[in-house]
């Protein structure tokens, strides 16, 4: 049986893995405009400025770059505990714990593809101090008057040997809907849209076809116009950020996009989906084929199947949706 709609109510935060955690600091706060929010060991916390909660992006010094967690939010402590019973029946045996600042209990499980996926429930809202008091009172922080300033997290994108069965541990399991899919000609599906609230897509599985297991194609931060990404465009090259690809238009989901590298290896995607929503009830899964993906970006950029991970990423390669 499908879960209740609604139990999980948003991607709260992701934690990424660097070996250049200095860089990476910079990298989110300078470039992005994110602001640090505590430390911890070997991990920063940081937030965007319209996310509500303690941090939206946790950085930690490691060997490698990668995805090492994603939070999602469920809407009530009961919402929370019946996610728990039902991955556990379903064979994602978890853990709980208590190990990130402004959160409480975190059930932490892992997808098929061994990607780690975090539920919690109790979450600390954020209070700016004064030197980041907004003029406005419905706004949790003052937008930043530095870099792109982007405004929020917005999806997770992860690389996978079995798209079909992760994305199905998010829609049978969690109660995510699918919104649009790529089908190859073998009937395999490669690439799967999902999103938990009226956005179009909070999560994607895309095909890691290295067959390797549970790494990260990208994490996206939002922006608040699309001449937001064509200004972070001229300012990744004023200050030597590499871009992979665009400022350009996808054919799926019509997001408006730039593509980046940050120093300890981990592509990011600065977006603006914000006009796009789901709102119909019955929202159909859009399913694109082989053909109308070798037509390439919705504007004619041409679309070239990635599978770099790690470090500085080659000139010639170019991102999938």
């Amino acid at each position: 049986m499908a879960p209740p709609l609604g139990d999980i109510a948003h991607l709260g935060h992701v934690e990424l893995l660097t070996p250049d955690l200095d860089g990476s600091l910079r990298f989110f706060t300078d470039y992005l405009g994110l602001t640090v929010n505590g430390r911890q060991g070997a991990s920063v916390y940081l937030r965007t400025w319209d996310d509500y909660e303690h941090h939206s992006l946790v950085l930690t010094e490691h060997e490698t770059s990668g995805l090492r967690r994603t939070a999602l939010r469920a809407s009530s402590e009961e919402a929370l505990r019946r996610r728990a019973s039902s991955l556990e029946a379903a064979g994602h045996e978890g853990r709980w714990t208590e190990d990130e600042p402004g959160l409480g209990p975190l059930y932490v499980t892992t997808d098929p593809d061994g990607h780690e996926v975090a539920l919690y429930w109790e979450s600390e809202w954020y209070r700016a101090p004064d030197e980041l008091r907004p003029g406005l009172k419905n706004q949790p922080q003052a937008k930043p008057g530095h870099g792109v300033a982007v405004r929020r997290l917005d999806h997770v994108n992860y690389l996978a040997a079995d798209v079909a069965a992760g994305a199905d541990f998010h829609q049978r399991l969690l109660g995510a809907r699918p919104t649009e899919q790529i089908r190859l000609d073998v009937g395999r599906i490669a690439a799967k849209w999902l999103t938990y609230t009226n956005k179009s897509y909070d999560v994607v599985y895309s095909e890691d076809r290295t067959g390797s297991r549970g790494r990260l194609h990208h994490v996206a931060f939002a922006t608040d116009t699309r001449e937001d990404i064509l200004r972070a465009a001229d300012l990744a090259l004023d200050t030597g950020v590499f871009i992979e690809t665009g400022p350009h238009k996808h054919a799926i989901q019509q997001t408006f996009f730039l593509y980046v590298y940050e120093p300890g290896g981990n592509r990011v995607e600065l977006c603006n989906p914000l006009t796009r929503l789901v709102l119909a009830p019955d929202w159909p899964l859009i399913t694109w084929t082989e053909a109308e993906r070798a037509k390439g970006q919705a504007w004619g950029l041409k679309t070239i199947e990635s599978f770099h991970t790690h470090g500085t990423p080659p000139l010639d390669q170019v991102q999938d949706d």
